[in-house]
């Protein structure tokens, strides 16, 4: 027995082996992960502009006095600065919004943008001033901070914009799409409309009439009679109905395409192919029909929309 608890004793002493990790903390750091690179790879070009930016403007314009170094030594130092502009958008546009919780308000408004922009400024005027004062040799100012300060302005606003230019094509985008649905829509209504069995009945009900949208040419008043014209094939014919041409109007409001041009004519747009002038009057000439139909003054705008 001693022997044996002698060994339990030693197997208790030796080390556990370490707990595994939870598999789905594994896969949330991984999708955390892989969402920064993705986003990282996209906000790439963006970064890499702005600092190359940066970068050329010290260069050329040499604001704060570089002259003690060779050409060589003032590229690294002005490169430096750049990459300095480089880390810190990464870390304020990537990384610190990481620190907010997504279900506060302050994600996405105004006040995020103004508190991420005046962080990455003071940030990089932070680092430029001990960057130039260290390893530059620059002696810091109030002049040199002041230019330190304006060109770090340039970074967030340069970012701010590009948000605003993004978000104003996305908008631009969802209103196409939007006008692209509702012509669709339209579109289709008005081949329904068009394909559409209109029924024509008489004042009394004792008589009606049915033909096609698209078959009607025009619809003339003729005292308590209303004659329509309409296309067989390729025959013009009519058919005369006991009805006035105001009753007739009221029933076709819901046919665009068939208009009044005169007290005593309806026309079916889809014929008409000239609007003719002669001394002060207007005349409509319809295809398939022999004679030109009268416009008033009162439908004159409406006509002439179609030309």
């Amino acid at each position: 027995m001693n022997f044996l608890s002698f060994h339990l004793s030693l197997l208790s002493k030796l080390p556990k082996q370490p707990e595994r990790n939870d598999p789905r903390e594994t896969t949330k750091m991984s999708k955390k992960l892989n969402e920064f690179i993705h986003q990282l790879k996209e906000q790439l070009e963006l970064f890499l502009s702005i600092s190359f930016g940066v970068f050329l403007f010290v260069l050329f314009f040499q604001p704060f006095e570089l002259e003690r170094f060779d050409f060589n030594n003032r590229l690294l130092l002005v490169a430096g600065l750049a990459g300095i502009v480089f880390l810190l958008m990464i870390f304020v546009q990537m990384v610190f919004p990481r620190f907010i919780p997504s279900k506060t308000e302050l994600r996405e408004t105004a006040f995020h943008y103004f508190l991420s922009g005046f962080l990455l400024m003071a940030l990089s005027a932070t680092a430029f001033a001990f960057y130039l004062r260290f390893v530059g040799e620059v002696n810091i100012t109030f002049y040199v901070m002041i230019k330190i300060v304006i060109i770090c302005l340039a970074p967030p606003l340069v970012l701010r914009l590009h948000k605003a230019f993004i978000e104003l094509k996305t908008e631009a985008q969802l209103l196409l799409n939007q006008n692209k649905l509702i012509e669709q829509k339209i579109k289709r209504y008005q081949e329904d409309i068009l394909t559409k069995s209109i029924e024509f009945t008489s004042e009394n009900n004792g008589e009606s009439f049915t033909v096609v949208n698209t078959d009607i040419l025009l619809i003339k008043s003729a005292d308590n009679y209303v004659e329509i014209f309409y296309m067989e094939g390729e025959h013009l014919k009519n058919q005369l109905l006991r009805n006035t041409l105001k009753r007739i109007e009221q029933h076709l409001k819901a046919y665009p395409n068939l208009m009044r041009c005169h007290r005593t004519f309806i026309v079916n747009s889809l014929y008409a192919e000239k609007l003719l002038k002669s001394d002060h009057h207007y005349q409509l000439s319809i295809k398939h029909f022999p004679d030109p139909i009268p416009v008033s003054r009162q439908y004159l705008l409406k006509i002439r929309e179609l030309f």
